[in-house]
């Protein structure tokens, strides 16, 4: 059935959408597409090539309208495309069935496409975070800074920490050091070892040894550290000579006295 620019204009005008000027229409794309669903246009007489050049114009031109509002447009064109198939189909082949077919799979995806942009327009609306609300605990800052930024010249600051080092006063330092304490190395006791190991053809102990503390007073603080140092270098170049085979180290029981006996090599 074709509807003349009279009947059209019965139907109620809707702004929302592009107008048309098509070959036996003249309205809006909302209209045209409620008359096809109606069956009260004859959509074979409506030429397709018009009617996609004109909602391209008007997507063109559509300035300030919302996407999701140009988007409904292409929705609604293409559901036109479909119907208008629909009456183009063979009936009753097998071509018709596979047609039929794809025209049901198109019909589910523009309708999932009008979900999405129902989704579009709604978020389109919301109020956007940071912008027209804000978080709990996140104040809205307009073109200040609320935190102090400092800014520190690294070569400045290093000349003037160095200016102050030299324009520092001279302070007298007291000094009260401890009196140096003369400690005991592992060549020496290896040397004193050996000459002492010569004269004992039975051996002795390890604390026979030892260095004799010297002759100038000590506190009991370095009496003690002299005397750790003597026994450490003692018992490490005795562990060193029984390790070349130039001695032997014998100690009988855990904790007990080390003995230190030459070897057979050695006294020969």
């Amino acid at each position: 059935m074709r509807a003349g620019a009279g009947e059209a204009a019965e139907e109620p005008g809707h702004e929302t959408t592009p107008a048309l000027a098509l070959d036996g229409f003249i309205g809006s794309l909302e209209q045209l597409l409620l008359l096809a669903r109606a069956r009260r246009i004859d959509l074979e007489r409506i030429p397709v090539g018009a009617l996609v050049d004109q909602l391209v114009e008007a997507l063109q031109q559509a300035g300030q309208t919302p996407l999701g509002q140009q988007a409904d447009w292409v929705v609604m064109a293409a559901w036109l495309l479909q119907l208008r198939a629909q009456l183009l189909l063979p009936a009753d082949s097998a071509v018709h069935q596979e047609a039929l077919a794809d025209a049901e799979a198109l019909q589910e995806r523009l309708r999932a496409l009008q979900a999405a942009q129902a989704l579009a327009g709604w978020l389109e609306v919301r109020p956007q975070l940071g912008q027209d609300v804000f978080a709990r605990g996140c104040p809205e800052i307009v073109g200040t800074l609320l935190e102090p930024a400092h800014q520190l010249d690294v070569v400045e600051f290093l000349w003037a920490s160095l200016a102050l080092f030299e324009e520092a006063p001279d302070l007298a330092i007291e000094e009260d050091r401890p009196a140096r304490v003369v400690l005991h190395d592992v060549i020496t006791a290896r040397a004193r070892i050996l000459q002492l190991l010569a004269g004992e053809a039975e051996g002795a102990l390890l604390a026979c040894f030892l260095p004799e503390p010297p002759d100038t007073p000590e506190t009991d603080r370095q009496r003690a550290l002299r005397r750790r140092s003597a026994w450490a270098s003692t018992l490490v170049a005795g562990l060193e000579l029984a390790r070349e085979g130039g001695l032997v180290l014998l100690q009988e029981e855990s904790l007990g006295d080390i003995r230190v006996t030459a070897t057979q090599a050695a006294s020969g």
